[in-house]
């Protein structure tokens, strides 16, 4: 039986076996999908001990994304731009690292939610990680504008200038939170980890366009502190990110086994079981 694994630290809390497991048993796919737990100075090792012992593939994270693009031997196009590596994926040549966490979003978005991203404006809340691994999936859709806002906006502008060259389609840009005063959109996503102490992002009020939706990267049981402060400024809907969980999940999937699950119950469930506690 094939090997999967979702490698981290910590890893108890990951949701990756449960999520791979429903699609192994949704599509006839013979896998195993484990968590590991790696030493926080041993990522290499433990990849390297799991490939041997038939490991065909593994998803990464927490703190090991770096680490995972700095050992891959070949990088895919998102990988590359993202400048870190959450799907591993072993063959004979080597390691393979690809990102999914964008794709994960953009189909979140448009096919679960519906957001039209084509010529929609995006305010894009964070220069992290988070931000960098799904701006290019983003531009790739072609919205008219993207605005990184930042605490530090210096942080904003490097990453919306890193990027410019694949914007040719959208006004990119960064900046501030400040500098976000009197302008609307109709997507606003929080790539910041504000919401794990429970805080908001120090926005300007009245950046929600008319039907806007308001997505949060974080997810829990219940809205986060985030969701309930853009319901109260004028957000049409809201949306939390375990779907992106589930999609990036679902794409991760797709590159190890060449079909792709359908997400939708999987998502119902997991959510389920969530809120259930």
């Amino acid at each position: 039986m094939d090997r999967y694994a979702v490698v981290g630290n910590p890893i108890a809390h990951s949701k990756s076996p449960l999520i791979h497991a429903a699609f192994a048993r949704q599509t006839g796919e013979a896998l195993s999908y484990e968590a590991l737990l790696a030493p926080l100075d041993g990522f290499a090792r433990a990849i390297a001990e799991f490939r041997a012992a038939g490991g065909r593939g593994a998803n990464v994270t927490v703190p090991f994304k770096l680490e995972a693009f700095a050992l891959a031997d070949r990088h895919t196009a998102r990988a590359q731009a993202a400048g870190a590596v959450n799907t591993l994926v072993f063959d004979a040549d080597g390691i393979i690292g690809d990102n999914t966490d964008g794709a994960g979003l953009v189909r979140d978005l448009g096919v679960n939610l519906g957001c039209a991203l084509a010529g929609s404006r995006i305010l894009l809340l964070g220069a992290g990680g988070a931000s960098r691994g799904v701006l290019l999936p983003l531009l790739a859709e072609r919205p008219a504008a993207l605005v990184i806002a930042n605490r530090s906006a210096d942080k904003a502008t490097a990453l919306a200038g890193r990027f410019a060259p694949q914007a040719a389609a959208t006004q990119l840009r960064g900046g501030g939170f400040d500098a976000l005063a009197g302008e609307r959109f109709d997507l606003v996503i929080n790539a910041t980890a504000a919401s794990l102490a429970g805080d908001v992002p120090p926005l300007p009020p009245g950046l929600y366009a008319e039907g806007a939706l308001a997505y949060d990267m974080m997810y829990g049981p219940g809205r986060t502190p985030f969701l309930d402060t853009a319901l109260a400024d004028g957000a049409a809907r809201v949306a939390d990110g375990l779907g992106m969980l589930v999609e990036q999940a679902a794409e991760s999937f797709a590159l190890w086994r060449g079909v792709r699950p359908d997400s939708t119950p999987v998502l119902a469930e997991l959510r389920r079981l969530i809120a259930a506690g």
